[in-house]
Formats: C-alpha cells, sequence, structure tokens
C-alpha cells in the first residue's frame, strides 16, 4: 500500500481524487434531489421507490460532496473529509453486500457492489497518504 499513498502524495494526484469523487458525489446527489425517479430507474432499482428516501439520501450525498470539494483547497479539511467519505462508502458497500441480489437487472446488484467497495479501498488509501502528507508538513 505504500507506493499506491506515495504516487498520491503528490499535490495533483490528490486534488484529482478529491475533484473526482467530490463532484461525481455532487452530480449523483443532485440527480437524487431532482429526478428521483430517473435516479431510481437507472442507478438504484432497489425495493419500492420511496422519492422521500431518495431525497433524504440526496442531501447526504451532497453533503459530502461538499466536505471534499472544499478540501481540494483546504488542506486541513483532507482528512476529515476522506475519512468521512471512507466511512459512508464501507457502509453503502455493505448495505449493497446485503441486497446484492435484489437489483432489477441482477448485474447491477454485483456491479454497484465492486464498484463502491474499489471507491472505498482508493478513499482509504487517499485518507492515509493526506495523513501521512500532514505530519510531514507539520514543523
Amino acid at each position: 500500500m505504500g507506493d499506491r499513498i506515495k504516487v498520491l502524495e503528490g499535490g495533483a494526484a490528490m486534488r484529482f481524487g478529491l475533484l473526482l469523487f467530490g463532484l461525481s458525489s455532487l452530480l449523483l446527489g443532485l440527480l437524487m434531489a431532482l429526478a428521483p425517479g430517473v435516479f431510481f430507474t437507472l442507478v438504484g432499482p432497489y425495493g419500492v421507490r420511496n422519492d422521500h428516501f431518495i431525497h433524504d439520501a440526496a442531501s447526504f450525498q451532497i453533503a459530502l460532496a461538499v466536505l471534499l470539494l472544499a478540501a481540494v483547497r483546504c488542506h486541513s479539511w483532507r482528512v476529515p473529509a476522506l475519512v468521512a467519505n471512507a466511512i459512508q462508502w464501507g457502509l453503502h458497500t455493505l448495505s449493497h453486500l446485503i441486497d446484492i441480489g435484489d437489483a432489477d437487472p441482477h448485474w447491477l446488484g454485483y456491479f454497484d457492489f465492486f464498484a463502491l467497495a474499489a471507491g472505498t479501498g482508493l478513499l482509504v488509501v487517499m485518507a492515509f497518504s493526506a495523513r501521512r502528507n500532514e505530519h510531514q508538513e507539520l514543523p
């Protein structure tokens, strides 16, 4: 894991990762908030559609996205933003593992689980990298 962390210690790579996760989370949250039916059909076809719950989840998605986007410029926000997002992604991954066979189409449950697991892993690596970089900047 050390080599992967060294790659992310470069400022450009960390900023890119924060922007990638932040903007994709923001766009997903906006889709959930503005078009819950489209979100349900294309991204989250699990169980019965509930627009109120999708809107509630959008508020969390957007808030976590804002943390990541703020961390692009505010270095002291990086570790907390990345840890908060890694925890959320990890819990979301667990939820998808539990419901892996409930998606329609069926393959989407497996795709979502593995994509979320990969994203969680990358967020954890980024959080360790940001923490390590924080310690190197201390006098």
